[in-house]
């Protein structure tokens, strides 16, 4: 089974970016979509983005024209690009497989502050 290993957060001010990475412990050209979720605290874990294996990418409305998924197959590796990050992007980040997730990784957590 795949094991995922986010990184790349931090603490950055409004407006600032931030770009995570999402190791796999396996191959993941043969997976067909995966996303970028988070979770902020007291609140439910949400998709942020996703992205097919042909490169055909969704985003949250609250994210769109901010954020940009990417994945590189020969490194298995999914990113995220953040930018005009905002305070109330502040969670910790996950990365998965869409419809039937991997075990969770730790994430990564982002912080904007004000």
């Amino acid at each position: 089974q795949v094991q995922l290993v986010e990184s790349g957060g931090g603490l950055v001010q409004t407006g600032g970016s931030l770009t995570l990475s999402c190791a796999a412990s396996g191959s993941i050209s043969s997976i067909n979509v995966m996303g970028w979720y988070r979770q902020a605290p007291g609140k439910q874990r949400e998709l942020v983005a996703r992205i097919t294996r042909g490169g055909n990418t969704n985003y949250a409305d609250f994210v769109k024209g901010r954020f940009t998924i990417s994945r590189d197959n020969a490194k298995n590796t999914v990113y995220l690009q953040m930018n005009s990050l905002k305070p109330e992007d502040t969670a910790v980040y996950y990365c998965n497989l869409i419809p039937a997730p991997a075990p969770w990784g730790q994430g990564t957590q982002v912080t904007v502050s004000s």
